[in-house]
């Protein structure tokens, strides 16, 4: 029997390993393709930086595309002992089914609690890391932060407008910056053809050297007016310290299980429904979960299905990765809607679909 248990693991290993590096990569990749083609091509972001963005961003896509792998690398482990007659041979020497798939049950028992655990510590700090990364990348190359043709008001006392942005070459033209001076006061004005960013990342600041342009300034007499100052090089500092504070604060996502209890506690005694906050706790352990679910579903299915060929044991997962993860959106919205409780609503999936991969296991194993 050991030696049975470890030649069908191995059979599993082999592709759930395969899958999972491929459906990783892809994922992170196309999923961020834009947005990185953006920061490589047009805002001149180095290769190592780009690399440390992927690392930080697949411990979190591990959380879908292991349940995924676990699933089709089943369906082709057991498809092709089946559609080989090994499943056959096996029964006919007195071992029941159940006791073939064993194994494997328990091993997507233990890559279950192995995710929840990874989601909740891994998965969350990952995200997290991942846009301060973002944000320190922007520190960094000031002009990758920010577009061209809209209105920045990230920083504390103004606000700029910059009509075009040349990435690589950090070099900005056309500027407009804007320092409102309260109600019923007229707004100070700066204007230059050219500018360019200095950063001081000790002191949380970046300079804006501005070229060629005019200052309005206040009148020593009366501060409450201004008068025209023609410069050819005018520098301003541009304080990143709160906007870096409020950049980089955790979202629900990024929390682990204990700091999103904690968050739910505080809203509850300040009269705010912590719905969500629940619904993120029981979707970080449902989906772990999910493991074992297709583990189960799909190890009765590889068996029934009797087919060698891989097309077709993808195409049975991908049919069921299509119902499963729809409706777990849907049971998720109708959890924060309020219509059901978080956890019923994000469990419900794994109880229909574990309740098939059972019904599916049970008759498998009497017949």
């Amino acid at each position: 029997m050991k030696i049975l248990r470890n030649y069908i693991l191995k059979e599993f290993f082999g592709p759930l390993l395969l899958t999972l590096g491929v459906l990783s990569f892809v994922m992170v990749l196309i999923g961020n393709l834009k947005r990185i083609a953006d920061l490589v091509i047009n805002k001149g972001v180095d290769i190592l930086s780009v690399l440390q963005i992927f690392i930080y961003l697949t411990p979190y896509i591990i959380t879908y595309t292991l349940p995924i792998s676990i699933l089709v690398a089943v369906l082709l482990a057991l498809g092709r002992l089946s559609g080989d007659n090994e499943i056959i041979a096996i029964r006919a020497s007195g071992i029941s089914l159940f006791r073939l798939i064993l194994p494997l049950l328990i091993i997507g028992l233990i890559l279950s609690f192995g995710l929840a655990l990874f989601n909740d510590q891994a998965g969350s700090y990952s995200h997290f890391a991942y846009r301060k990364a973002l944000k320190e990348m922007g520190f960094k190359n000031p002009t990758a932060a920010f577009e061209e043709g809209v209105f920045i008001n990230s920083f504390q006392k103004y606000i700029l407008f910059i009509y075009h942005i040349d990435q690589k070459k950090n070099r900005l033209n056309n500027i407009r910056i804007y320092e409102p001076q309260g109600e019923d006061k007229p707004t100070r004005t700066i204007v230059a053809k050219a500018g360019e960013f200095v950063v001081i990342p000790e002191k949380n600041i970046i300079k804006l050297k501005l070229i060629d342009g005019t200052s309005d300034e206040p009148d020593p007499e009366n501060p409450t007016n201004f008068y025209k100052l023609n410069f050819r090089t005018y520098f301003m500092n541009l304080d990143l310290a709160n906007i870096q504070e409020r950049v980089v604060d955790k979202k629900y996502k990024e929390m682990t299980i204990h700091e999103l209890k904690q968050e739910a506690k505080k809203l509850k005694r300040e009269g705010i429904d912590p719905t969500p906050l629940f619904t993120e706790i029981h979707e970080k352990l449902a989906l772990a979960f999910s493991c074992f679910i297709f583990m189960l579903l799909g190890s009765s299915l590889g068996i029934i299905t009797r087919r060698r060929e891989k097309t077709i044991n993808i195409g049975i997962a991908v049919l069921i990765i299509v119902c499963y993860y729809p409706l777990f959106i849907g049971c998720e919205a109708l959890a924060i809607g309020g219509q059901l409780p978080p956890a019923l609503a994000l469990w419900l999936p794994n109880i229909i679909f574990g309740l098939i991969g059972a019904f599916l296991t049970f008759k498998l194993c009497a017949s």
